[in-house]
């Protein structure tokens, strides 16, 4: 009675509230259906939206919506940076490759329009000390401008080290310029970006989020990591930067176990190409004049080796990586082998898996035993009694945390980068990838996978299903959300 006397119209308001909720949910769902994505996902939604009210249309707002087709460069300014890019296709050359793999570069060329380059050097770390090493020579030796991207870049040693010899190298007049995560690098030091500021370094976060930002940005995170160097040196892979990869940290005593890139040639066009379009989508300035540093590649013949560069994104047509994945899998004749530290695939890669395991291709599958998220743990482990049902062979890397995200295919295909074996990094991440179409580099990929086995434990389908009641009951409640994880 009394809130009736305050609030003559509170009923009323009321009402129009609950009609405007309506009104909004139904044009959500309807948003929803319009999209055509698939029927589970777009029900799952429809019944999140209808069942929770409020919190469901939250959920949607961050996790739910989706960016394809969504430009994140203007067309203008994407055909200024292509006119300043050599994308020449090798045909002659290619036709010395396999028909599976032409099929491939045809895939890629069409999916990201990034052309094959030849005779680049590859350069392959698996230890983070080297990589770093390796890193910090090359940033000493620079001359020109120095291009660094990453998700993560921690405020510890090996961050601080890095953040010095920027800084050093901008002094020295050198052109510095940083993209990191806002999430991946929520922690980074402020002083150090003002110290990287006030030497002339040109820094900005990727998707910075605020109060108003934080639902419409928070689930689409840049994921790459990227160094270029006066156009003569590229770096890619899985390493961030953080003592983790080196020296381990407060929660792992040994260093994380992770696959990085050196490359030098062409190839590195297609990075410095990457990095623009992301400079651009974030400071809306285009860079042009450091385009014509790249370097081409001296093409050696006896050591032919065709090179793609990958990006894939959530606003991508398709999901770039992820069909790339499932046609190189499907082509197995002979072998798969994966290394992913999060093993949640979509349907369509399961599937793809257990028919070649089924159909006789080696399938191997390894993830590491500890690893940084509960929840991802007990999401993949969810995957694997099915896995080896059909016949996947399943390795858990014992030392520490393996971070590696290789995919190798048979006797000539392996991919590298940033791309986990799951569903953030098909569908939600901004991702990067390194192809290499080589016989050469696939025995140097396998010898080092085979070598990696060797501190493994292959699980046992027995085994696995003696594990604990609670165990497999989180495993299943996880896997209902695996693909926002």
């Amino acid at each position: 009675m009394l809130l009736a006397e305050l609030f003559p119209y509170a009923g009323l308001l009321y009402n129009i509230v609950v009609v405007l909720y309506i009104i909004m949910v139904l044009a959500v769902i309807g948003v929803v259906l319009g999209e055509n994505r698939n029927p589970v996902k777009s029900i799952a939604w429809v019944l999140v939206l209808v069942l929770l009210p409020v919190v469901g249309l939250v959920v949607y707002l961050i996790f739910g919506r989706s960016l394809k087709g969504m430009r994140i460069i203007s067309r203008t300014d994407l055909r200024d940076l292509r006119r300043l890019h050599s994308f020449e296709p090798h045909q002659e050359q290619e036709s010395m490759l396999s028909e599976d793999s032409r099929q491939l570069i045809s895939l890629v060329n069409k999916l990201t329009e990034s052309h094959s380059f030849i005779g680049d050097e590859i350069q392959t770390f698996t230890s983070g000390q080297e990589k770093f090493d390796a890193l910090k020579r090359d940033i000493e030796n620079a001359r020109s401008f120095i291009h660094v991207q990453y998700f993560i870049i921690e405020k510890d040693h090996v961050g601080a080290e890095l953040i010095d010899l920027l800084i050093k190298k901008a002094h020295e007049g050198v052109k510095v310029r940083v993209l990191y995560d806002y999430v991946g690098s929520f922690y980074i030091s402020s002083k150090a970006l003002k110290q990287m500021r006030a030497a002339g370094i040109e820094v900005h976060p990727f998707l910075e989020l605020t109060f108003t930002t934080m639902a419409f940005r928070i689930n689409w995170r840049n994921h790459r990591k990227i160094v270029i160097i006066d156009g003569k040196v590229g770096y890619t892979g899985g390493m961030n930067i953080a003592d983790r990869y080196v020296i381990g940290d407060k929660n792992w005593a040994t260093p994380w176990r992770d696959t990085h890139l050196r490359v030098t040639g062409g190839a590195v066009t297609a990075m410095q190409y990457s990095f623009a379009i992301d400079w651009s989508f974030t400071t809306r300035t285009l860079l042009t004049e450091e385009m014509h540093h790249v370097e081409q590649a001296v093409v050696n013949p006896a050591g032919l080796q065709i090179v793609q560069m990958m990006r894939s994104g959530p606003t991508n047509r398709w999901h770039n990586i992820s069909f790339v994945f499932f046609k190189a899998i499907t082509l197995a004749k002979r072998c798969v082998y994966i290394q992913t530290p999060y093993f949640l695939p979509s349907d369509a890669l399961l599937k793809a898996l257990q028919s070649a395991a089924l159909a006789g291709v080696d399938v191997r599958l390894m993830i590491p035993r500890v690893l940084d998220s509960t929840m991802l743990r007990l999401a993949t482990g969810s995957y694997i009694k099915e896995c080896m049902q059909s016949g996947i062979k399943i390795y858990h890397y014992e030392p520490t945390v393996l971070h590696s995200k290789v995919l190798i295919v048979d006797d000539e295909f392996v991919t590298t980068g940033s791309t986990n074996f799951d569903f953030r990094s098909f569908e939600h991440n901004f991702e990067f990838n390194m192809l290499i179409y080589s016989k050469r580099y696939n025995e140097q990929m396998k010898a080092i996978f085979e070598n990696d086995m060797k501190q493994c434990t292959r699980l046992s389908l027995g085994q696995w299903k003696k594990r604990p009641l609670i165990q497999k009951a989180l495993e299943s409640v996880v896997r209902l959300i695996s693909p926002i994880l």
